[in-house]
């Protein structure tokens, strides 16, 4: 596996995206178009690609949320590729990213119906937090930190 530090411009990127889109506007139901404004990839500069093979089978994005946390946006892993520490991987990395920019904490907000997502945040050490910012009052949102 390759693992690539780029943008939000990289074409790969915008790919492994459309398909995550895809996957939430199932998950999400009801509920796509409120979170879908919240998921914008323009203006990204942290992001995150594993290749296998040359080809890309997973993303992960960080943006800045304030002056002592990133938030950790756009985590997608192929389905043929997953539950083989690829999303473990990028999550590794967005937090050595974080750390390298001197940012405290990662944040992130995910479905409760996306339960192999919330297995891997509680898996990898983040604790639930109360729903911040615009994710307060959904029932569907889960909220978690992880102090670096």
């Amino acid at each position: 596996m390759k693992l690539l530090r780029t943008n939000s411009k990289n074409k790969d990127f915008i790919t492994l995206t459309e398909k995550l889109d895809t996957y939430l506007a199932v998950t999400d139901g009801n509920e796509h178009d409120f979170y879908n404004q919240f998921n914008s990839i323009q203006n990204l500069k942290y992001v995150i690609i594993i290749y296998q093979d040359n080809i890309p089978v997973g993303c992960g994005a960080l943006k800045v949320l304030n002056s002592t946390s990133m938030e950790i946006k756009r985590m997608y892993v192929s389905p043929k590729v997953r539950k083989k520490g690829v999303a473990t991987t990028i999550l590794k990395e967005l937090e050595t990213w974080t750390k390298e920019l001197k940012f405290k904490s990662c944040v992130l907000e995910t479905g409760c119906r996306q339960t192999e997502a919330v297995a891997l945040y509680k898996k990898c050490n983040y604790k639930i937090t109360p729903n911040y910012e615009q994710y307060i009052g959904m029932k569907n949102s889960l909220c978690f930190i992880k102090e670096l």
